[in-house]
C-alpha cells in the first residue's frame, strides 16, 4: 500500500516538475535576443532581436514553421520592390544563405557585397530558424537603414527549397527595432494609479512636493508589468519618480519635499522624465508589489518647473501601474547613478563642451547588502537639465573600458525617455560604471551649481534591472576638501569667491575641468533602509567604443535549383 501511495505521489510530483519546467523554459530570455514578435496573424512566422547601437549591430534569430526556404527583410512600402532580404534554409545538400534585393516581381538579386552574417542555420521538426547579423546603418545601395523609426518588415516563406513564388506565405508587419515598446496582453491585467490630488502649484520657478501614500493590498505578490505618465500640466510637469520608503515610514505625509520624513524614502521604483512615454517592462521581469511589499509606504515626488510663476495652476500629475497576478521570473528594480545631487561641484560659465563624472563603483554594494547579486541591466534613462548635451555611461571591469551601458550623444531636456538597451547587459559585482555628461553654457554668465533647479545641473543615469535588490544609489562627489586645496584657496568661503570672480576662459575652463577628474572622488553607496558605504576612488579615462564595421558574410547561393517567379 506504502508502495502504490509512494509511487502515485512521484509520478505526481514529476508531472508538477515538467509543467514548471515547461512554464521557465518559456519564460526564458536570451540576453542578446530580449525582444520578440510574431510577423504573421497565424504564429508560424517568429521574430527574435536585439541590438548594440554603440557597437552599431543587430542581431535576429527568425523561426519558421517550414522545411523549405525561408525569407526576410526590409521594404520602404512594404512590397518586394526595392527590399532589402535575406533568403536561407536548409536543403538536402546543406545550407544556404545570401544577402539580396529586389528590383522587380521575380527572384530577388543576389548582392555583390554580403552584408548580412550567418550566426547558425537549424532545420528541425518542421521548423527553420536562422540566427544571423547585420550592420544598424546601410553598408551599400543595396541595403536599406535601420533607423528609430518604424520600420516595414517582410516575411515569405516555401514549402520546399527550391526558391520560387511563395503564394501566399507572406506579409508585412510595422515595427521599431530600436525603440520598440511590447504590448504584452495578459487576461488578469488591472491597473491602479499614484497620484497627486488636486495640487495648487506654487507660483514659483522650480518647486518639488512630495507625497508619501500606500500602494493598493493584494493578499500575494503581484507584478507590474507596464507604467503610464498621467500628467495634467505637461508645461510644467519636468519629472516625477516614485520611490519605495523603509519599513520606518509608517505615515502618510505630504508637504514641499526635502523637509521632512520624505528624506528617508529614496529607494527609486518609477521615473518618468518630460517628453517620455508609457514603459514596458521585459517578458522576464516585472516590478514586485503585494504579499510582504505592500507593507511599504510609496513617495511620488514631483519636480515643478515654472518659469513664468504662474499661479492658479491645480495639477493631479502621476503615474498608472499595470499589474497582474501572472508572475515573471524575476523582480526588477531601478538604481540611481551618476553624480551626486549636491552644490559641491559648478559649472563654469561660457563653456563649450564642459564634462563631469559620476562614478559608481558596485564592489561597495557588498557592504550594505548582505547577499548581492550581479545585476542584468536592461533599460535606462538618462538625466540632466537645459545645459545637458550629451550623457555616457560606460562600463568597467578589471581596470579596462569593456562597453558602454547607455549612450545619448544628442541628449535633450525635453525628450526624456525610458529606452531599452537592445540587449540585457550584465554588471558584475566589482564592475565599475562611469557616468559622464555633457554640458554648454556659453548663453549662461554665471556658475551653474549641481541642484534639484532646473537651472541647475544634475548628471545621472537610472538604470533598470534585475534580480532586483534592496539598493537605491551608487553615485560620487569630487571630494570637496581635495579640489579646495588644488585650486589653492584656504577654506570653502575663499573658494567660493575665487569661483565666482574667475575669469572664465578657454584656459581655465580646461584646467577647471582637469582638476576635477584628476583629484579623488568621494563614492556613496546606499541600500533602501539607508545603511551607508563610502569610498574614495578615482575617474577612469572613458573611451569610445569604436562601431562594428560593415557586417560582411560569404555568400552561398542556393543548393537547390533556381526556378523563376
Amino acid at each position: 500500500m506504502f508502495v502504490r501511495f509512494w509511487k502515485a505521489k512521484m509520478v505526481t510530483l514529476s508531472l508538477v516538475l515538467i509543467l514548471l519546467s515547461v512554464q521557465w523554459s518559456l519564460a526564458q530570455e536570451d540576453p542578446l535576443l530580449p525582444f520578440s514578435e510574431y510577423l504573421d496573424p497565424n504564429q508560424k512566422v517568429h521574430l527574435n532581436w536585439g541590438f548594440d547601437k554603440v557597437k552599431g549591430t543587430i542581431l535576429f534569430e527568425l523561426t519558421v514553421s517550414t522545411s523549405g526556404w525561408v525569407g526576410f527583410g526590409f521594404s520602404p512600402n512594404g512590397g518586394m520592390i526595392g527590399a532589402d532580404m535575406v533568403i536561407g534554409g536548409v536543403g538536402p545538400q546543406g545550407s544556404y544563405f545570401t544577402d539580396r534585393h529586389a528590383v522587380a516581381f521575380s527572384k530577388p538579386l543576389v548582392d555583390e557585397q554580403q552584408n548580412y552574417k550567418r550566426l547558425s542555420l537549424t532545420e528541425s521538426n518542421g521548423k527553420t530558424v536562422m540566427k544571423f547579423q547585420r550592420s544598424i546603418s546601410s553598408c551599400d545601395k543595396n541595403d536599406l537603414p535601420i533607423t528609430d523609426l518604424p520600420m516595414k518588415l517582410i516575411y515569405a516563406y516555401g514549402l520546399t527549397d527550391e526558391i520560387k513564388y511563395h503564394s501566399n506565405r507572406r506579409g508585412t508587419k510595422e515595427l521599431n527595432l530600436l525603440k520598440y515598446m511590447p504590448q504584452v496582453k495578459s487576461p488578469n491585467s488591472k491597473h491602479f494609479d499614484m497620484t497627486m490630488i488636486n495640487l495648487n502649484v506654487p507660483a514659483k520657478q522650480t518647486y518639488y512636493h512630495c507625497k508619501i501614500m500606500k500602494a493598493p493590498t493584494f493578499d500575494r505578490k503581484k507584478h507590474i508589468y507596464r507604467i503610464e505618465p498621467l500628467i495634467t500640466n505637461i508645461d510644467v510637469v519636468h519629472h516625477l519618480v516614485l520611490y519605495r520608503c523603509p519599513p520606518s515610514v509608517t505615515k502618510p505625509f505630504e508637504k514641499e519635499c526635502y523637509f521632512g520624513v520624505d528624506a528617508k524614502c529614496i529607494e527609486a521604483v518609477a521615473v518618468w522624465g518630460m517628453g517620455g512615454g508609457a514603459f514596458e517592462f521585459p517578458e522576464v521581469a516585472g516590478l514586485p508589489i503585494g504579499g510582504k511589499v505592500e507593507d511599504f509606504f510609496y513617495k511620488l515626488e514631483v519636480h515643478y518647473n515654472n518659469p513664468q510663476k504662474t499661479a492658479g495652476r491645480v495639477d493631479n500629475s502621476g503615474l498608472r501601474f499595470f499589474y497582474t497576478s501572472e508572475l515573471r521570473q524575476h523582480d526588477a528594480g531601478v538604481l540611481i547613478t551618476g553624480l551626486s545631487v549636491l552644490p559641491g561641484y559648478a559649472i563654469p560659465p561660457k563653456a563649450k563642451s564642459f564634462l563631469t563624472y559620476g562614478l559608481c563603483d558596485t564592489a561597495e554594494i557588498p557592504k550594505v547588502l548582505k547577499k548581492p547579486t550581479d545585476l542584468q541591466v536592461f533599460s535606462a534613462m538618462l538625466h540632466t537639465h537645459l545645459a545637458g548635451r550629451k550623457v555616457k555611461v560606460g562600463h568597467f571591469r578589471g581596470g579596462q573600458q569593456i562597453d558602454f551601458l547607455a549612450v545619448d550623444e544628442n541628449y535633450d531636456f525635453n525628450y526624456q525617455q525610458v529606452t531599452n538597451l537592445g540587449k540585457t547587459k550584465t554588471v558584475k559585482l566589482g564592475d565599475k560604471l562611469l557616468v559622464e555628461c555633457t554640458y554648454n553654457t556659453e548663453n549662461r554668465n554665471k556658475l551653474t551649481w549641481g541642484g534639484v533647479s532646473t537651472t541647475d545641473e544634475m548628471c545621472l543615469a537610472f538604470l533598470f534591472y534585475y534580480p532586483v535588490m534592496k539598493l537605491s544609489i551608487c553615485t560620487s562627489l569630487p571630494n570637496p576638501t581635495t579640489l579646495i586645496s588644488k585650486m589653492g584657496a584656504k577654506d570653502p568661503a575663499a573658494w567660493l569667491n575665487m569661483m565666482s570672480s574667475k575669469t572664465w576662459n578657454d584656459m581655465s575652463i580646461n584646467q577647471y575641468q582637469q582638476t576635477l577628474k584628476r583629484i579623488d572622488q568621494l563614492i556613496m553607496v546606499m541600500d533602501s533602509n539607508n545603511k551607508v558605504s563610502n569610498n574614495t576612488g578615482l575617474i577612469p579615462d572613458l573611451k569610445a567604443i569604436p562601431s562594428a564595421p560593415c557586417v560582411s558574410g560569404r555568400a552561398t547561393r542556393s543548393l537547390a535549383l533556381p526556378s523563376g517567379p
